[in-house]
């Protein structure tokens, strides 16, 4: 009776939560517009700084916002998150900077623990056999908000580019209060452990988990794969509008299309790939998937190569879910909120980084005065999924049977 309402309610909650991420990615175009970030170049790279200065605070208040929740509970940390990420969008709405919009980020990776804490509290009520496929429907969950917030995105900036800020504030609170009154907890008080000094500084936190039994392995590989990944939610839209020079609401289309794949990947094709085949062979899967696919947008030109490839990103989102799983296997409940955590915190690093690197390459591959591949990005990228696999070859015994 607990499970179903509990998961329910975590779905709908992050669902809302990518609604209000994915609204903002096909503006972000016209937004460096707004704030005079340049021209396309330029505009990737400031937009890139963005995406570095959310993810450098959630790497700082990961790993803690983690531990105080295996301290205190799941239930008043998603709350919080949820109300201080509605703070965000209200300053995004109203910024007409650069630096007012680098402040919205800011809060908003403060506030990342949504993400964080909704995974432990799956992690809470879900078996071992469970998570993989649990953490799938989180995927799934975020897909669904992704048709629905780059869509909504590209419509409401129609009315004026502050809508889609308006909107997705509006969600973030209307959620919070919604969590206030029907969000049960899932870690009980006999479970929980206590909140210290250590749990404080991130890198020590870090270290912590690195130490324990088995974790080191799949920690490096969810860093890897994350850093590869970050090319498509830092270029996506600058990519698209360099190669195929569509309009805001095109682009925000196309990434809802996106979504319903994601959606379709993790809640429903996950589960079954895993009874089918195991949780390692689908994990191979979408390695392989993933290294195709990055290589093709590396490349195409085509909207038909655009769409076959398309759907090879999507099963590379194979990869995350199954790698967290394998990961929260190796870990005692009281540490659940800590390792997601610290998971949470070296996808912020990848994050932090990617962005940088990323569009530093996009930006000399469309600069005049050098060799014209806007995809280079992705074939970068590939070359870095491709390196991991002897790691990824060791995570066999990591896997749930």
């Amino acid at each position: 009776m607990f499970k179903t309402p509990a998961i329910t309610f975590i779905l709908i909650t992050l669902m809302i939560d990518a609604i209000g991420i994915g609204i903002v990615f096909p503006i972000m175009p016209d937004l460096m517009d707004r704030v005079g970030a340049g021209n396309t170049g330029q505009g990737a790279f400031w937009g890139g700084l963005l995406m570095a200065a959310y993810a450098g605070a959630l790497f700082l208040s990961g790993p803690i916002v983690g531990s105080i929740s295996d301290a205190v509970g799941r239930r008043p940390i998603l709350i919080a998150a949820l109300t201080m990420l509605s703070l965000d969008y209200v300053i995004m709405a109203l910024a007409d900077s650069f630096w007012l919009l680098l402040l919205g980020r800011t809060l908003a990776g403060l506030a990342g623990a949504t993400y964080i804490t909704a995974t432990a509290y799956i992690a809470d009520i879900s078996s071992a056999k469970e998570k993989a496929a649990n953490f799938g429907l989180i995927g799934a969950a975020f897909g669904i908000g992704f048709v629905l917030g780059p869509a909504l995105g590209g419509l409401a900036a129609e009315i004026s580019i502050s809508a889609p800020f308006w909107i997705a504030a509006g969600l973030s609170a209307g959620n919070a209060l919604f969590g206030y009154f029907v969000l049960p907890e899932s870690l009980e008080p006999d479970k929980r452990r206590p909140f210290g000094k250590r749990d404080l500084n991130p890198f020590k936190s870090i270290f912590d988990a690195f130490r324990l039994p088995g974790l080191a392995v799949p920690l490096v590989c969810i860093f890897v794969f994350e850093f590869a990944n970050m090319v498509y939610p830092t270029l996506w839209a600058f990519w698209i509008r360099e190669v195929f020079n569509w309009p805001t609401l095109y682009i925000g289309l196309s990434l809802a299309a996106y979504g319903v794949l994601l959606a379709s990947v993790q809640g429903g094709l996950l589960p079954i790939f895993i009874g089918k085949i195991g949780e390692y062979r689908t994990l191979m899967l979408g390695m392989g998937s993933a290294v195709i696919g990055l290589i093709g947008f590396g490349f195409t030109g085509s909207f038909t190569a655009l769409v076959i490839f398309l759907l090879l990103a999507a099963l590379a989102d194979l990869v995350p879910a199954l790698m967290t799983a394998m990961a929260s296997n190796q870990t005692d409940e009281d540490r659940q909120g800590l390792v997601q955590g610290v998971i949470a915190s070296l996808s912020s690093v990848a994050a932090i980084l990617a962005p940088l690197v990323m569009t530093g390459i996009f930006k000399a591959s469309v600069d005049e005065k050098g060799i014209y591949l806007p995809g280079a990005p992705y074939l970068f990228s590939a070359v870095l999924v491709v390196a991991m696999v002897p790691l990824v070859i060791r995570l066999k015994g990591h896997a749930s049977a």
